[in-house]
Formats: structure tokens, C-alpha cells, sequence
């Protein structure tokens, strides 16, 4: 199921670029975003796979492309060779 963005959020926090042999342990295990946080991982170059967890749904990233998160959606991600990709996070402006 292809996920995007709500209308009218902002990005305010990105992470470093990771490649297959710098992605945080934390990312490859089962991890979610903050409650009203949507994460757009894109991948840069290369190809990630992209599993949700509940419901189970897996998704193939390849460069260059994004797949958004949820708020709270667990998942996790697994390089699949060589890759660069990096995660900005996304919310709603309050007010």
C-alpha cells in the first residue's frame, strides 16, 4: 500500500546519509516513528527493503525513490547490497 504525506506537513529534522555498513542497528529491528512524526525514507542509490509490521507488508525501495511511515507504524529496514539512503522526519504545524 503506497503511503504519502499528509497536506500541509513539514520536514524538520533529517538524518545523516547511511549506506549498508553504517545503518543503525536500532533501524534494522522493529522501531517506529513518534506519535504525529512521519519519516520519508529515500533512497538514494541502491535498493532497501522496507517491512511493515503491523499489518505485515513489505515494500522494495529503489533508488531514486522515497516510501513514507506513518506516525507509530512499526517497522523496520534491510539493505539489499550496496545503498545510500537517509530519513527526514515530517508533522503537522501546530496552531
Amino acid at each position: 500500500m503506497k503511503r504519502a504525506l499528509p497536506s500541509g506537513a513539514v520536514a524538520y529534522r533529517r538524518t545523516a546519509t547511511f549506506t549498508e555498513g553504517t545503518i543503525p542497528t536500532a533501524l534494522r529491528s522493529e522501531h517506529r516513528t513518534k506519535a504525529g512524526v512521519w519519516g520519508a525514507i529515500t533512497v538514494v542509490q541502491g535498493r532497501l527493503r522496507l517491512r511493515r509490521l503491523d499489518p505485515p507488508d513489505e515494500t522494495i525501495i529503489d533508488a531514486p525513490a522515497a516510501a513514507i511511515v506513518a506516525p507509530e507504524e512499526p517497522h523496520e529496514v534491510e539493505p539489499l547490497g550496496p545503498l545510500r539512503f537517509f530519513v527526514e522526519f515530517y508533522r503537522l504545524p501546530s496552531g
